[in-house]
């Protein structure tokens, strides 16, 4: 059993809930019981019964949330990736759409500790090679 955001217990023994939990936990998503389910919630059935409603996080933690990720598979912070590396972020950033988010190149930016300039230049280049 874990808690919501709001500390209702959600059950989690369900071997459906295990198996969904880890692609939730990957999206920054949050699971909550059916009835908490609200009209923009994701309830998800198993056998024709309502199991659990899956929250979805707004874009902007979204990205937070894959910029941790790609923190923690690197192993370090992004600033201190080398440029290849981090033309290699900005790729996989694009390719998920990071950049579709309000302010998503100044927040990239900012992980990767360098300059708007210096991701559209990453940008621009995957563009002309």
């Amino acid at each position: 059993m874990t808690e919501s955001a709001d500390n209702v217990p959600v059950t989690v023994d369900h071997p459906f809930v295990s198996a969904v939990k880890p692609l939730v936990d990957a999206m920054g998503a949050e699971l909550l019981g059916p009835e908490q389910a609200q009209p923009d919630d994701v309830v998800l059935a198993w056998e024709g019964q309502d199991v659990i409603a899956v929250r979805l996080p707004q874009l902007s933690d979204s990205l937070d949330h894959i910029l941790a990720a790609m923190e923690r598979r690197h192993g370090m912070p992004l600033s201190e990736l080398d440029r290849k590396a981090k033309q290699s972020v900005v790729r996989t950033l694009e390719a998920r759409g990071a950049f579709s988010v309000r302010h998503g190149v100044e927040t990239v930016a900012g992980a990767l500790g360098v300059s708007r300039f210096t991701v559209y230049n990453y940008l621009n280049r995957e563009k002309d090679g």
